[in-house]
């Protein structure tokens, strides 16, 4: 037999993936025959496996030891990249994520991404511990794409992680990019709306000016900074958060980011050397119109990035936008 106390971050969730992370052979088909057989328990009682379970819960598994092999969860020792720390406290931890660096593993299985250089930041600290945990381990909430820079949130618990989790899914979370389109704007500010439609095959997304039963809706808002003669330094909002779109909407509407090579243009790119798309994720606000739980203290903070540096650089030509 086999004692499990639920923690604090393994509470809230359903027995049968909880099992299932901690134990790999455990899958969830296993654990049903075995549930039938009585051999799983919930605090002395036979419980159904979709039960939420609670820190302080006892599971009892009455299982052959073979099946009980825990999952590896050894943080990387050998990631070397620093991790640039904006705020940190022991729920939450932003950072600026440099252009160039994935924020979880890809396809080519690097190592070197923007988690794992978290975990292993705490696990030095002494902050995480995986020898502790059953199942959890500090997570992203938030992604950027590779060759955008700036602010990318991790949660350091279970509650953390579900709170933010929700508060952007509501957009309680508020997200602001600086970046450096190609042209002068008509309009100093707007806010734009099309319709986008993801190619899952070629990673890429298309833009659409009518609504279709696969596009979805966007929204971006956008505030030109300044206009150098050539191209314009613009803050935007997402009021939606879809794949690519700051790019792909900027250049949908003739404004490519300088540096993108998906959306942009080639020969710009090549004029200005640029090796990454000049965008930057560079001020994120908690506005909770709803209750953060243990986050409240958090509310109405804002945080920002240092300024990227395609923005330093266009500061020398600048004229205000309509002069």
């Amino acid at each position: 037999m086999t004692e499990i106390t639920v923690t604090e971050n393994d509470g809230g969730q359903r027995l049968d993936r909880f099992l299932a992370k901690c134990f790999p052979l455990l899958t969830i088909g296993r654990q049903q025959k075995l549930y039938r057989k009585n051999c799983i328990k919930l605090n002395g009682k036979k419980r159904p496996l979709d039960t939420r379970i609670e820190a302080g819960n006892v599971i009892r598994l009455y299982v052959s030891d073979d099946l009980l092999s825990s999952r590896k969860n050894t943080p990387p020792t050998d990631i070397s990249g620093e991790v640039d720390v904006i705020y940190e406290d022991e729920n939450i931890i932003l950072v600026n994520k440099p252009a160039g660096l994935v924020v979880h593993e890809d396809a080519d299985n690097t190592a070197d991404t923007l988690i794992n250089r978290i975990i292993s930041y705490l696990y030095a600290k002494g902050e995480y511990d995986p020898d502790k945990e059953h199942s959890f381990t500090p997570a992203l909430c938030n992604r950027i794409d590779r060759n955008t820079c700036g602010i990318v949130i991790a949660a350091k618990n279970a509650e953390a992680l579900r709170i933010l989790s929700e508060k952007l899914r509501l957009r309680e979370i508020k997200k602001q990019y600086l970046c450096l389109a190609h042209g002068k704007f008509d309009k100093p500010h707007d806010i734009l709306t099309a319709y986008l439609e993801k190619d899952s095959d070629s990673n890429t997304v298309k833009i659409y000016d009518r609504k279709t039963p696969t596009n979805l809706t966007i929204k971006t808002g956008y505030t030109v900074l300044g206009f150098d003669g050539e191209n314009s330094l613009v803050e935007v909002e997402l009021l939606t958060g879809r794949t690519h779109q700051i790019r792909a909407h900027m250049a949908y509407i003739g404004h490519p980011l300088i540096g993108d090579g998906k959306y942009g243009s080639n020969k710009l790119n090549k004029k200005y050397g640029y090796k990454y798309q000049a965008l930057c994720s560079y001020k994120l606000t908690f506005d909770f119109s709803t209750d953060a739980g243990r986050l409240n203290y958090l509310n109405k903070k804002t945080f920002t990035a240092p300024k990227p540096e395609f923005a330093e650089k266009f500061g020398r030509k600048k004229t205000i936008h309509g002069t």
